[in-house]
């Protein structure tokens, strides 16, 4: 079972979005749909679409309809490995169209094909040309800017000890005078958490984005007392712990989440949700027996 899934943040487009992407990447499918049952301070209408969990290349997302609160950015991005040059000229046709390019698709000295665009729907995907092996197709990668930037190495060694079966794999630094960033800051780095892949990176080129809800990672988690240990060891803003989310000291959202969450909901009658989601908007962390004992009265 995946651990960490990704979240993608939306006004109205979840559905539409995941949709787009399961028909590029092979291996692709969805999953699940969950409706609003109850009124939420997103304001989406009772019925509409609220979540849409989906596979890419076997890589589990979600998608949630959330409002216009937040909205992703290039500070969380999708690195896509790519064993041909074909390979990412189809990728970087299909996600470019009606979207932006932030780096265009040339060779560079450290691939001989690569792009970085953002989609129709705001979310970024650095398409790259690898000589390695790959074991992940789609890799989530952290970008440090602004305040941040320099962090990058204090944050892999931060989740590395707080996520089991975690390393780091790779670190390269900027040399001196290195495009114009600080020596030693870390120009790409790779790292493992839970045995998933992930990228972080640090940079100082004035970027006008950090990170924000507008992406988080889900935590799936066995049960309660590790619900407990993942907001302990990452909670650092008290007032955004909420249904779940929680935001670490870099900033980053997370999402931790009872394993048993999603099949519980779908065990209910449209009478149990409405239930289950009220109690739900009450916790900050999420307590799965609390929510069946609201269910039950």
């Amino acid at each position: 079972m995946q651990k960490i899934i990704p979240c993608l943040w939306f006004d109205n487009e979840a559905e539409e979005a995941a949709e787009f992407y399961t028909s590029i990447f092979p291996n692709s499918k969805i999953k699940h749909i969950e409706k609003y049952v109850v009124d939420t301070p997103s304001n989406k209408p009772i019925g509409s679409v609220m979540t849409v969990t989906f596979e890419l290349n076997g890589k589990e997302f979600m998608a949630l309809n959330g409002g216009d609160f937040f909205k992703p950015n290039p500070s969380i991005s999708f690195h896509i490995k790519c064993k041909t040059i074909e390979e990412v000229d189809s990728y970087y046709e299909k996600l470019s169209q009606n979207g932006k390019v932030l780096m265009e698709l040339n060779e560079y000295p450290f691939s001989k094909r690569y792009a970085w665009v953002e989609d129709k729907f705001g979310i970024s995907w650095q398409i790259i040309c690898t000589e390695k092996d790959v074991n992940q197709k789609i890799v989530p990668a952290f970008l440090f800017t602004q305040d941040l930037c320099g962090k990058a190495r204090e944050a892999i060694e931060h989740y590395t000890k707080v996520f089991p079966e975690s390393k780091i794999d790779i670190i390269l630094e900027y040399g001196k005078n290195e495009f114009n960033e600080k020596e030693d800051n870390i120009m790409y780095s790779e790292f493992t958490l839970v045995n998933e892949e992930f990228i972080a990176m640090d940079s100082g080129a004035g970027h006008k984005f950090k990170f924000s809800e507008g992406i988080s990672l889900m935590i799936s988690c066995k049960d309660q007392e590790e619900v407990d240990y993942f907001y302990e060891k990452l909670s650092a803003v008290p007032e955004s712990e909420v249904c779940g989310w929680l935001k670490d000291k870099f900033g980053v959202s997370w999402q931790v989440i009872p394993e048993d969450y999603g099949n519980f909901m779908s065990s209910l009658s449209d009478e149990g949700k409405k239930k289950a989601m009220s109690a739900l908007l009450e916790m900050k962390r999420i307590n799965l027996q609390e929510l069946k004992r609201a269910v039950s009265d």
